[in-house]
């Protein structure tokens, strides 16, 4: 099983509606925009330059693994669905993760400091976003490319990015008002937990029963 980009780019959007990082936003962003108009830029950058290494390091820990391929697309498979699961039973993971985000913003100032918040986001947020960002880590572990592992993560953080660039300069979005959108983000990860689940049963056709 192969990702799409266009599949990659959504699924970035899908997860910043995650009730434990929308409402941060206004927090974050606006603070930063009013230190320095580059400032946000920097921490999209460095929150991209994150995931992006991520990607690098599954497509690693693939391909020095090679060998036991099929092994690890079983766990694949399996990793897969529970975490479409996880998304459809409305499993929060560690909404404590999103406090100590909410003040790195007062803690580094400037360009440089933005980009060390995006990348300490790019991490802090893991479980917030954990289910739809291990299914893509997954699928491009499995791939034991760096290329395309790199490729697939820059393009998931670009879905990240849009909606907090937008919301940096082009709206002034209060934290109750995004508060409320992230409501339907109960839907919408449903919705990307049904698609996880149907993932990994194809994965399991396609990968053993198809075979047969």
């Amino acid at each position: 099983m192969t990702l799409d980009p266009i599949a990659s780019f959504f699924a970035g959007v899908i997860s910043i509606l995650s009730p434990c990082v929308l409402p941060l936003l206004p927090v974050i962003l606006a603070y930063s925009a009013g230190q320095s108009r580059f400032r946000p830029f920097a921490i999209v950058l460095g929150l991209s330059l994150s995931f992006t290494l991520m990607g690098m390091a599954a497509s690693v820990f693939g391909a020095v693994f090679q060998a036991y391929i099929q092994g690890f697309r079983i766990l694949a498979e399996i990793l897969i669905i529970a975490l479409g699961l996880s998304m459809l039973a409305d499993y929060e993971l560690f909404g404590v993760f999103a406090r100590h985000a909410g003040n790195l913003h007062v803690e580094k100032k400037g360009v440089l400091g933005g980009l060390l918040v995006g990348a300490s986001l790019g991490i802090l947020w893991i479980p917030c976003v954990g289910p739809i960002l291990g299914a893509i880590l997954t699928t491009v572990a499995i791939q034991g490319d760096i290329a395309y592992g790199a490729t697939h993560l820059f393009v998931y953080s670009v879905g990240f990015a849009v909606p907090m660039l937008l919301i940096a300069y082009f709206a002034k979005f209060s934290s109750a008002r995004l508060a409320e959108i992230s409501r339907y983000d109960i839907k919408l990860k449903k919705l990307a937990g049904l698609v996880l689940v149907l993932a990994g049963l194809w994965m399991v056709y396609s990968n053993h029963i198809v075979y047969l």
